[in-house]
């Protein structure tokens, strides 16, 4: 997917936290830190940085959610961040976020933190970040 993709698709699938635009993909695509998971109808943006990853973003298309392509983006993202020598992962979400919320539980990750008042809604309302950690395994073990 192209940068100008990524920013479309994730129009279609934020507003809190906003979208991000196609300069913002474009930059973080560039980083050797970076790396991106696509499927037909979704991507997943993580960095591993010293051994820490992050899951920086996850969109997949409103008609194809529950259909298990973020399960299988947040699984591949645990094995790309492991084959890149990470060991811890962590991620932000929106507290209203509980669909996310559900799914990242479900794949290993938990609450270890709030950032209170994080994102800004168009309506000018503040919503907490969810802070979420894992450990990840290690290749071959």
């Amino acid at each position: 997917m192209t940068p100008a993709e990524l920013a479309s698709l994730h129009a279609r699938c934020f507003t809190t936290p906003r979208p991000w635009g196609e300069a913002e993909f474009a930059e973080l695509l560039s980083s050797r830190f970076s790396f991106l998971l696509t499927e037909p109808e979704g991507f997943l943006l993580g960095r591993v940085i010293a051994g820490e990853a992050e899951l920086l973003t996850l969109a997949v298309a409103p008609e194809a959610r529950r259909l298990g392509t973020g399960r299988k983006l947040v699984a591949r993202f645990a094995e790309a961040a492991t084959q890149r020598a990470a060991d811890t992962a962590s991620l932000e979400v929106s507290a209203e976020n509980t669909a996310a919320r559900a799914l990242y539980a479900q794949a290993g990750w938990t609450e270890s933190g709030r950032r209170k008042g994080y994102y800004r809604t168009p309506e000018g309302c503040h919503i907490d970040a969810v802070i979420m950690t894992r450990a990840l395994d290690t290749p071959g073990v």
